[in-house]
């Protein structure tokens, strides 16, 4: 059985989970990170150097961050559904699994920020800056989404999973956003999979 160390307020966990779901993969959620410690331990340092969560253990296979640990069960456990055969839709998906990277960088000081950090101590001119720089990356993904019922095409893969999972928060933050028609529906539609609503919109923001 697969072994998915994390915590399910994980941005990052719940990529992983949301992936195994949507496989119907048996794992085992080994709870780490945060509250309950155990990203120090030798034990864990031996799977993973960088202390974070997540870590896929697979039968003596061991992977480490998130979007890699999406693209190895998808390719191991997906090939034709999550793991798209086409080349073209295959590269779209993996190019934006790429720019989640750096729109989930540009988010997370405000979700920091609105979510971890008491109201007295917050930085507004930090939340702004970081509120209106991903404003633009989804008008953006937006203006994409017009075109494509999914990320990489007509159908669902691996490149809705980390997207979908950034976009639940941006959703979910009390914050000003701009009209976004096309994500907002995109959205609705992944709201429709039991993974997703399971894995990540049904679970509050902490």
């Amino acid at each position: 059985m697969l072994e998915v160390w994390g915590r399910r307020n994980s941005i990052n966990v719940q990529k992983v989970l949301w992936c195994c779901e949507e496989l119907d993969l048996a794992y085992c959620l080994v709870e780490a990170g945060g509250p309950f410690g155990r990203t120090a331990d030798p034990e864990y340092r031996a799977l993973n150097p960088t202390g974070l969560v997540p870590t896929l253990v697979d039968d003596g296979i061991v992977v480490w961050e998130s979007n890699a640990i999406v693209r190895y069960l998808a390719r191991r456990h997906g090939a034709g559904t999550l793991w798209p055969d086409d080349a073209q839709t295959h590269a779209r998906a993996e190019s934006w699994m790429e720019w989640q990277t750096t729109v989930w960088l540009r988010l997370r000081p405000a979700f920091i920020g609105l979510i971890r950090t008491p109201e007295g101590e917050r930085n507004a001119a930090r939340i702004e800056s970081a509120v209106e720089t991903t404003a633009g990356h989804m008008r953006l993904l937006d203006s994409h989404l017009a075109k494509h019922d999914y990320v990489a095409g007509p159908e669902f893969s691996m490149g809705d999973i980390p997207i979908g999972a950034t976009v639940s928060r941006w959703l979910r933050l009390d914050i000003s956003r701009p009209p976004t028609p096309a994500l907002t529906a995109w959205e609705k539609r992944l709201a429709q999979r039991r993974a997703y609503t399971d894995m990540v919109s049904s679970i509050p923001l902490s």
